[in-house]
């Protein structure tokens, strides 16, 4: 690595999980970064460009994090590959950052003695200085150097110029040659090399490291309580509530801004369009169709939000401590918690963020059971549904009723992959053991702005690109289905009976009558397999075209005039369980490397969905609501 290798030097960030290496990734480049795939795998590729005191300008990649280079979970086997130089299509990084939490070294300093066996060129970033400094930890940074063989920098992630050290250090390398890379020495350790590994590492930590005088008592008294078997049980469900009732209220403001602003562009459009096969496609084809979906932003995004800063606090493994004898009876793995989780917001980041569980049946378990977790696509459908046929009041003042029903469907969801996982594992894996639950508790901190609010932003440019995408597509093509062939001269019914639409509601509609779906419901469900909130936009060509509005609330309004309340509970029974998303299926096709599991997850999620709601229906009708 020398001074002409500047424009290309790639420098990768390596650490254990929560030693908050993405932390110090966004405060080195901010919003330069992109997100891509790795060649050939669904594991998430972050890069981004970041520029030294010097006027350097370098490439940092944020590695997945790993405990050691065995590669025993995707994720794990991609930064080995990384650090070897085995992906294909990308150069061996330049230099290694392994990313320490300066509170908590130990597995950290194992993995580096691991790195330096790789021949590459590396230096140790002691992240969160301040919290080791305020909790009286000392530590002889000198020594530590001296000890590992390397360079030892610190670094405040979350505090603006907590990254000088380091960038002054990567100057003071690039200032004059140094050391080309060597010829790794690394194999693949066994049990034991850990364990050797491990005890050198307790050692260097003993010789370098003072204990606080006054042990820190903040993060035990807190998890005195979250990870007590009652009270943190307690303490995650109001911690789930509370995320649940701000979907429906804190984002009902911004909702509402810009449902009206899409009426207003629909009104723009009904002034100035003359009336015609254009005006419909603008009107309801484009304006109303992705409209309808986009307005769904605002709860997306405070479920990405609540995600982003409990993960950032240090919550979620505790989380994920406290399901574990829950999720161990249903036959999970205690890690399957935090990509569940995750499936709130999208089942796609889930089911790839399924890789950090290490056994290959657990992991398969987590893929498929991951869907049926509530995701973000069905919030626009369920919050449809629950307007139409759910009052809007409180309960004894505070509880909003609709908020509640969304609670329980969350809940359902829940339940439901639970059960699917018990049977998984009394079918398929009977005669296999349960693999053991360890897991590292991060200290507590507080969120960075920073990186939360950059991690906000990618999820939700990622669901506007798919509404600028698949559901635009989606919503075209609804509207020429519901726009041809034109009605003959002297017509009497609406349009729409004329249509292809019509005609394929018609032939699926006998297959759904049991259900207490119309033929409007069979088409909305048709397009819907690309996307859960397309149906909320077919349901809103379809009837705009037969004279209703755009606005959602007034869509609404027409299913609860159109529909009984038995069909509206039947259709979102069949949403709790139905595999209407095909990005979805194709990530689990990818993730598990065989057609054979996405076909399983296809069918016994459709079969689940259709009994479902014909017993939803049924019961209905049974108590009058038919």
């Amino acid at each position: 690595m020398t001074t002409t290798q500047l424009d290309t030097l790639r420098i990768a960030l390596v650490g254990t999980p929560n030693c908050g290496k993405t932390s110090l990734f966004n405060a080195l480049t901010g919003s330069r970064q992109r997100a891509t795939n790795y060649p050939g795998v669904t594991v998430e590729k972050k890069s981004g460009r970041f520029t030294t005191a010097d006027g350097k300008v370098l490439t940092a990649i944020d590695l997945p994090g790993t405990y050691s280079l065995r590669g025993r979970s995707p994720d794990e086997a991609i930064t080995r590959d990384m650090v070897l130089g085995r992906v294909e299509g990308e150069d061996r990084p330049d230099l290694l950052l392994c990313v320490a939490d300066a509170t908590n070294m130990r597995l950290t300093i194992r993995l580096a003695l691991e790195l330096k066996r790789t021949g590459q060129p590396i230096m140790l970033v002691l992240n969160m200085m301040d919290l080791a400094r305020h909790r009286g930890i000392g530590i002889d940074m000198q020594g530590l150097q001296e000890m590992l063989g390397m360079p030892v920098v610190t670094a405040v992630a979350i505090r603006t110029g907590g990254t000088a050290e380091l960038l002054a250090a990567l100057d003071e390398r690039l200032r004059s040659p140094a050391p080309e890379a060597g010829p790794s020495l690394w194999e693949a350790p066994t049990s034991a090399q850990v364990r050797e590994d491990q005890i050198k590492a307790d050692a260097i930590l003993r010789a370098c490291v003072t204990p606080p005088k006054k042990p820190d008592t903040l993060t035990t008294r807190f998890d005195a309580i979250a990870l007590h078997p009652v009270f943190g049980m307690m303490l995650l469900l109001a911690v789930l509530f509370l995320m649940f009732q701000a979907v429906f209220t804190g984002a009902q403001p911004l909702m509402q801004g810009l449902q009206s602003a899409f009426e207003f562009l629909g009104q723009i459009v009904r002034e100035t369009v003359p009336e015609g096969l254009l005006q419909s496609f603008l009107q309801n084809g484009v304006i109303a169709g992705v409209g309808s979906v986009i307005v769904f932003l605002p709860q997306i995004v405070i479920v990405f939000l609540f995600i982003l800063v409990l993960e950032d606090f240090g919550y979620m493994a505790r989380a994920a401590f406290l399901m574990d004898k829950i999720m161990g009876g249903a036959g999970l793995h205690g890690r399957a918690f935090i990509p569940l989780l995750s499936s709130f917001a999208c089942a796609i980041p889930g089911i790839m963020s399924a890789r950090v569980v290490d056994q290959r049946r657990d992991r398969l378990t987590t893929i498929l059971i991951a869907p049926l977790m509530t995701c973000s696509a069905r919030i626009p459908v369920y919050t449809l549904l629950i307007s139409a046929f759910v009052p809007d009041h409180s309960i004894w003042g505070v509880i909003n009723l609709q908020g509640l029903v969304m609670f329980g469907l969350y809940a359902a969801g829940i339940f439901s992959a639970l059960a699917v996982s018990l049977a998984a594992k009394l079918i398929m894996w009977r005669h296999q053991p349960p693999s053991p639950f360890m897991l590292e508790l991060p200290d507590y901190k507080l969120p960075r702005l920073k990186s939360v609010a950059i991690g906000i932003y990618t999820r939700a440019m990622n669901f506007l690109e798919r509404a600028g995408t698949t559901i635009f597509a989606m919503m075209v093509l609804i509207w020429f289905l519901a726009s041809f062939p034109q009605p003959p001269e002297g017509a009497s019914d609406p349009a729409i009976a004329y249509s292809l639409a019509a005609s394929i509601g018609h032939f699926i509609e006998p297959v759904l009558a049991p259900l207490g779906f119309n033929w409007q419901i069979s088409v909305a469900l048709v397009p819907g397999m690309a996307a859960r909130e397309v149906a909320v936009a077919a349901l809103g060509t379809v009837y705009s075209i037969e004279g209703g509005k755009e606005a959602s609330a007034e869509i609404a309004q027409m299913l609860a005039q159109n529909w009984s309340i038995a069909t509206g509970l039947a259709l979102i029974a069949w949403y709790i369980f139905a595999p209407q998303c095909a990005s979805t299926l194709a990530v689990i096709r990818r993730e598990t490397g065989s057609a054979w599991w996405m076909l399983l997850t296809f069918v016994y999620m459709l079969a689940l969905a259709y009994v479902a709601a014909f017993a939803t229906y049924r019961i209905a009708c049974a108590f009058g609501l038919g």
